[in-house]
């Protein structure tokens, strides 16, 4: 296969799968992105999230490229969690079920790329981290920001043209495939202009600061107590208020 043939065929089936899952949370279209594995590029990205972030060759040896996909929820899932005073069952459900999506997505790719020659390899959407420190060992947000997907906004979350109301996957491959655009955009208006700051507002424990900050320890125990509240549920930690309601939940905060 030649390299738009590979792309075409990672495309092809991440769309499929998405048409096809049975979940309860229905999706707006999947975006795919291509980074090339540079060594440079994910030093950089384990200087920015720590040291403990692993390297395309911890997961995968001799890895040349990434692909990163972003599965944007529906409006309906968006606008209950607005719209609810706590977290929206609909956002938990979604939660837990995206994540099984996205594990799903990444073993069917994995086997029809092995199929035609091409090893894979990538990390579970969630359940990695480090609970002491809460951080991850392998952000898919920032591999997706390295395809070109999106930009980080004030409330920490890769926004892309879609919004930042999803869930992300990414994988590793040995196969060379050329980069997406990663053409600089700013997408959160407070970077663009300081206009706009609801997310801080908007989150119930204000983890959230002006300059930037994250008080991860205030938001995780949210989170647990969310978790706790959902206990019909599979592990639910999450929250998402920084996420609704604003300019850039379902697309970029700034038109270009």
């Amino acid at each position: 296969m030649d390299e738009q043939e590979i792309k075409e065929l990672i495309i092809s089936t991440i769309e499929r799968e998405v048409a096809i899952a049975d979940t309860k949370t229905r999706y707006r279209q999947p975006l795919v992105g291509f980074a090339e594995v540079k060594k440079e590029a994910f030093q950089r990205l384990r200087e920015i999230v720590g040291e403990h972030h692993l390297l395309p060759n911890d997961l995968l040896p001799g890895a040349q490229s990434a692909v990163a996909f972003f599965l944007p929820f529906s409006e309906e899932v968006v606008r209950a969690n607005r719209r609810s005073p706590y977290v929206a069952r609909e956002w938990a459900v979604a939660y837990v079920e995206t994540n099984k999506l996205i594990s799903h997505i990444c073993e069917v790719l994995g086997q029809v790329l092995k199929e035609r020659g091409i090893e894979a390899a990538w990390e579970l959407p969630t359940y990695d981290f480090d609970k002491e420190k809460l951080v991850a060992r392998w952000s898919h947000r920032s591999v997706a920001a390295l395809a070109g997907l999106g930009s980080f906004g004030l409330n920490r979350l890769l926004i892309t043209d879609s919004g930042c109301t999803g869930r992300y996957g990414s994988l590793l491959l040995k196969a060379r495939l050329t980069p997406s655009d990663r053409e600089p955009k700013e997408r959160c208006l407070y970077f663009y202009d300081e206009s706009c700051l609801k997310c801080i507002q908007r989150c119930p424990v204000n983890a959230l600061t002006e300059k930037g900050e994250f008080d991860r320890a205030a938001c995780y125990k949210y989170l647990l107590e969310v978790d706790a509240f959902f206990d019909d549920l599979p592990l639910s930690e999450v929250c998402g208020k920084c996420s609704v309601g604003m300019p850039c939940s379902l697309r970029s905060a700034v038109k270009s």
